[in-house]
């Protein structure tokens, strides 16, 4: 694959894959794009579906090279914590100035780089002390996973952290089980509070 030019430098980033397919959750659910996955994260829930610890180096303009031979323009960059990467801003600049589209997966923690168009929040119940301290203020979309009975709580603590667009409750496998009937209860319990924001599922496809 010819390398592309980059300048003035061409910074490394831990990548556990990249690959081309649909939005398979919340508010884009469908939506065709490629995904970038970055290594490491800020946070270690028990139940997460990536072994963010298993990636390689690849240099940026390498990743640009790689994006070239896909066809969606939209680009979601997730983890992992995509916020915790290095030189991040400077990939998303590539990316902007190459014409894409570009959504963010993040667990909320930390400030969202400029450059992205959409904000996909997902806040753990787990860390909810650390959302006390400090998190991002306004997202496109909250996503937060049913894990807990307690989650009705913690959502609506996030609802007085983050302003979003759209509120989704998700569920979550444990075990080998999906709790989708539990999370339905529980849906069903934050919609039925007078006033406050209707919360929707949303089922990873």
């Amino acid at each position: 694959m010819k390398k592309i030019s980059v300048a003035p430098e061409n910074p490394q980033y831990r990548i556990v894959e990249i690959f081309e397919s649909l939005q398979g959750e919340g508010w884009n659910t469908g939506m065709p794009a490629v995904f970038v996955r970055l290594g490491k994260c800020n946070l270690a829930c028990g139940w997460c579906d990536t072994d963010y610890l298993k990636f390689g180096m690849m240099s940026l303009s390498d990743i640009l090279g790689r994006l070239k031979t896909y066809t969606a323009r939209n680009v979601i960059i997730t983890g992992g914590e995509p916020t915790i990467q290095p030189k991040l801003e400077v990939l998303l600049d590539e990316l902007k100035r190459a014409g894409r589209y570009l959504a963010i997966e993040t667990n909320a923690l930390k400030e969202i780089p400029p450059q992205i168009d959409y904000i996909a929040a997902s806040p753990k119940r787990l860390y909810r002390e650390a959302y006390a301290k400090r998190c991002i203020s306004y997202a496109d979309e909250v996503r937060i996973v049913a894990d807990d009975d307690s989650i009705p709580e913690f959502c609506a603590e996030i609802e007085g952290r983050i302003r979003a667009e759209r509120y989704y409750l998700s569920p979550c496998e444990q075990n080998g089980q999906m709790n989708l009937l539990p999370t339905l209860r529980l849906l069903g319990e934050l919609n039925e509070r007078p006033g406050k924001p209707h919360w929707q599922l949303s089922i990873q496809t």
